[in-house]
Parts: structure tokens; sequence; C-alpha cells
């Protein structure tokens, strides 16, 4: 357990770092401040000239506490370690790299790249870094509205602020980091190791089975379903399986049924047998 403990520590501090050589390498430097607690420290820091990371310390330090006595306290001293450590690294430790572009497109998207990843893996080993998060939420508690909807309003007021004090170009190249951050973040967390999830419905979905399990594999699951159109009962099939089974799979169902309805989605992250291990630890 306390191996367990140190590895999560270790995770979030790699993961402030990364985000601090986002923030330091490619976005301050180049006024680009895409949403959230470093955005609005982007635009001080250009405005006033104060450091970034005593920024977002000043601000989080508050809203930790404030979060704590109205939400309680579940955002924990992880929470807590994750503000100090961006906040230290920002000011005291990424400084020391120099700036690799001017160029806004490459700022914007090797600093979405770097945020998002040093996020993701905040989040992944079970912290955080304060931030918008603990804002959005008491803005939800105090006002109702969503943690979803408060997240968007919070990060458009900081990149419109970007715009008045900056310029709207910058502000549309911070709306490319912010989404790249993003879809980092989901990357980190869901996986890189993308599957494929099937849905079969078909007249002959035993034999389809039948196949699926010998031929290819990979373990079925039956599901209940009746036709909106004919109200008739159906058995739908889910099967997972990797990229590059695709094209068996859909031969080996029209070989079966030329009629058979065949949904493939992705699927991020797929945790047992035949499938990759997971960072993902069992608490005991």
């Amino acid at each position: 357990m306390k191996r367990e403990i140190v590895y999560d520590y270790l995770g979030i501090t790699l993961g402030s770092i990364f985000t601090a050589i986002g923030l330091v390498v490619f976005l301050v430097p180049n006024k680009i401040a895409s949403g959230g607690i470093s955005g609005l420290a982007t635009v001080v820091y250009h405005l006033f000239n104060f450091p970034v990371g005593r920024t977002i310390l000043v601000i989080n330090v508050p809203l930790f506490i404030i979060g704590v006595k109205v939400l309680g306290t579940k955002f924990g001293v992880r929470t807590l370690y994750g503000i100090l450590v961006l906040s230290l690294a920002t000011d005291y430790l990424v400084p020391y790299l120099p700036v690799l572009t001017h160029d806004l497109l490459l700022a914007a998207i090797y600093g979405g790249v770097f945020v998002g990843t040093g996020l993701g893996l905040v989040f992944r080993f079970k912290g955080t870094t304060g931030g918008t998060d603990l804002v959005a939420q008491l803005v939800n508690y105090y006002f109702n509205i969503s943690v979803g909807k408060a997240l968007l309003m919070i990060d458009f007021c900081v990149i419109f602020s970007a715009a008045i004090a900056f310029n709207a170009e910058v502000a549309l190249y911070a709306l490319i980091a912010l989404f790249i951050t993003s879809k980092a973040i989901d990357l980190v967390q869901e996986g890189f190791n993308i599957s494929k999830g099937a849905f079969i419905i078909s007249d002959e979905d035993r034999e389809i089975k039948e196949e699926i399990l010998h031929k290819l594999d990979r373990g079925v699951t039956v599901l209940e379903g009746k036709g909106g159109y004919t109200n008739s009962d159906k058995e739908i099939l889910l099967c997972i399986i990797s990229r590059s089974e695709v094209t068996r799979l859909k031969n080996l169902v029209y070989n079966l049924d030329q009629e058979a309805f065949l949904i493939i989605t992705d699927v991020h992250e797929v945790l047992g047998e035949g499938f990759n291990e997971s960072m993902v630890r069992r608490s005991e």
C-alpha cells in the first residue's frame, strides 16, 4: 500500500512537471492563455509581470481552503500537493529550459500536448492541480450550474480576457491549445491502445456467436433487444476485438448473414483477459 502511494505521488509530480513545461516552454511566452487558472496566470504575467507559478498558487490556495470548508475534505492532500508542485516547477524548475518556438500554431499544439499529458498523468494517479475543477464545483454548489457548463464558462471567460488583453488571433490559438489539451487528457486516462467494440444484430446470431468464439477466439456477450418497427425480440451480440480483427469479423458475419446489422465503434481501454494490462490498481 505504501509503495502504491509513493507511485501515485511520483505520477502526480511527473504530471505537474509536464504541465509546467507546456506552460513555460510553449504557452506563456507566446501569450496563449488556454483556459483555466494557468490561462489566467498567463494574462496576469504579461500585464503585470507577476510570476505564473505564484499566481497559480495565490489563486488556488484560497480556492482549496474554501472548497474544503464548503464541499468537504474530498480534495485532500493530493490536490494541495499537485498545486504546490505545479507552482514551484513553473517558477523555479522549468524556467531553465529554453523557449522552443514563437510560431503560435506550433506553440498551441505542443503546449496543448504537454499540458494535456501532464494533467492526464495527474488525474490517472488520483490527483488534481486544483484550478477550474474547484471553481466549477463551487459554482455548481452555489448556483446549481452543472460542473461541465461551469468549466466551459470559466474557460470562455479566460480566453475572452486574453482576447481583450492581447488580441483575437492569440485567443483563437488558445482555443486550439484547449482542444488539444482536452484530447491529450482523454488519451492518457483512457489509454492509447484503441480496441473496437462490435454490436451484431442477425437472424443467424447463434451461428455467428459460435464462429466468433471458436474462429476469432473472442468472448461474446448476448444482450436482449427488441425491434422498434417489428416489435420482435432480438438477441444482440457484443464483442470486443483488436483493430486487426475488424476485417475478419466483417467477413465472418456477412458470410453467414448478408442482412446482418453490424455496428463497430472505438473502445479506448479494455481491462480483462485477452487485452493489455492497465495502470489501474486495486485497493486492498
